[in-house]
């Protein structure tokens, strides 16, 4: 289920005219990694994509009125605390990190965003930071990207980047992000911190533009749980110099933008707390997309189908009872279900045992597909998902511990 990234794969993970560093200041009671910063050399152009959860944290109300001037130079990110429902306290704790770090990197503290992940309602250790600011600015490196990704992890058991070179002409560009994120996922967008780094000429307005139709096509088509978080955040910043990108040469970019969302997106899932499968949800024959997307999105978030998944059990009844909550005039006696190749389900009728041994065979496996076509119109929509493990109950009843 899931992919590594080792300390060895440093030197591939680097993008012109930018810096990174991540390690312990002792917020995490284990002493792992919590305190990541990502730097650019010069002012960069900036946007950013937030939680649409009305309870947002103090760094990312922070975070949101600083993106607003369209530049940054930093990012600092802690792990192991949220900095959620903290007050007043919590936007001053906010503003006192971003604040040491711009002393050493010499910038205005306005151009530091803040962003942070853990435990939602405890106040944040502001002087671990504070005393750590020094040793993380003297850190930077280029190849720190692994180092960072680390550091934003809570319950995730592998760091997640992901990189793409963009040649356009005679020109060569790169394309970085980091992600944390394997549990609380839902969009939008899903307990997820995700920063991304390019050193292509990109103007702020097509960069904002460009990085919210990208989230609405990868990290807003995966739930593990279908929770959404206090802190989500995609921050994009672009240190490139020179004529803006336009026309097809936008286009290659974006495709390349799209792209590492896309891996990033599918490694948080890969990675869901106790998941065992991966799970791809595919609707067609929707009456629109919305209503496949709605039902798409009801089939990987039950609790029932999920535990079916886990069990190996082509439980075809419980995708029909999801599918059927969904409002859009759909007709569930006109409904083909496949698992893979193996359809379990025609016009709303089982297939016969047969056909679910042979489905429960491919359920074994850790990854698959189901596929509902509805026959009622062209709309399509895919989500990514997992099974619901006994690991999952595990991991979130001892989170606090």
């Amino acid at each position: 289920m899931t992919k590594g990234t080792t300390m060895s794969d440093a030197e591939h993970f680097v993008c012109p005219g930018f810096r990174a560093a991540g390690l312990s200041c002792g917020i995490k009671k284990n002493g792992e990694p919590d305190l990541a910063l990502i730097v650019a050399d010069e002012p960069a152009a900036a946007a950013a994509v937030f939680t649409k959860n009305r309870v947002k944290a103090a760094p990312v109300l922070v975070a949101q009125k600083r993106i607003a001037g369209g530049r940054a130079r930093a990012i600092l990110a802690n792990s192991g605390n949220a900095n959620a429902c903290t007050g007043e306290d919590g936007l001053s704790a906010a503003e006192k990190t971003t604040g040491a770090v711009a002393t050493h990197l010499g910038c205005p503290e306005e151009m530091v965003i803040p962003a942070s992940t853990g435990v939602i309602g405890a106040p944040l250790p502001v002087e671990p930071i504070l005393s750590s600011a020094d040793r993380l600015s003297g850190a930077l490196s280029p190849t720190g990207f692994v180092d960072a990704a680390r550091a934003i992890m809570t319950t995730d058991t592998f760091p997640k980047l992901s990189l793409r070179p963009v040649i356009i002409g005679e020109s060569r560009y790169t394309i970085l992000g980091i992600a944390k994120g394997a549990g609380m996922i839902r969009p939008d967008m899903a307990t997820m911190l995700s920063f991304v780094v390019t050193d292509a000429p990109i103007q702020q307005d097509a960069l904002s533009l460009a990085l919210t139709e990208a989230v609405g096509g990868t990290f807003n088509t995966i739930t593990v749980d279908g929770d959404t978080s206090t802190n989500d955040v995609v921050l994009l910043l672009s240190g490139g110099r020179g004529e803006p990108l336009t026309g097809a040469g936008m286009d290659i970019w974006y495709e390349n933008l799209h792209s590492v969302l896309s891996e990033l997106a599918e490694l948080i899932v890969r990675d869901g707390e106790g998941a065992t499968k991966f799970v791809t949800v595919t609707i067609t024959g929707a009456p629109d997309e919305e209503t496949a997307r709605r039902a798409a999105f009801a089939v990987a978030e039950s609790p029932l189908v999920k535990t079916a998944f886990f069990g190996a059990d082509p439980n075809w009844g419980r995708i029909m009872g999801a599918i059927g909550m969904v409002p859009g005039g759909l007709d569930p006696n006109r409904a083909d279900i496949f698992i893979d190749d193996i359809q379990v389900a025609a016009d709303g009728l089982g297939a016969g045992g047969e056909a679910e041994k042979n489905a429960s065979r491919i359920m074994t496996g850790t990854e698959f597909t189901v596929t509902v076509d509805l026959k009622s119109g062209d709309g399509a929509f895919s989500v990514m998902t997992t099974d619901l493990s006994y690991d999952y109950v595990r991991i979130n009843a001892d989170y606090r511990s």
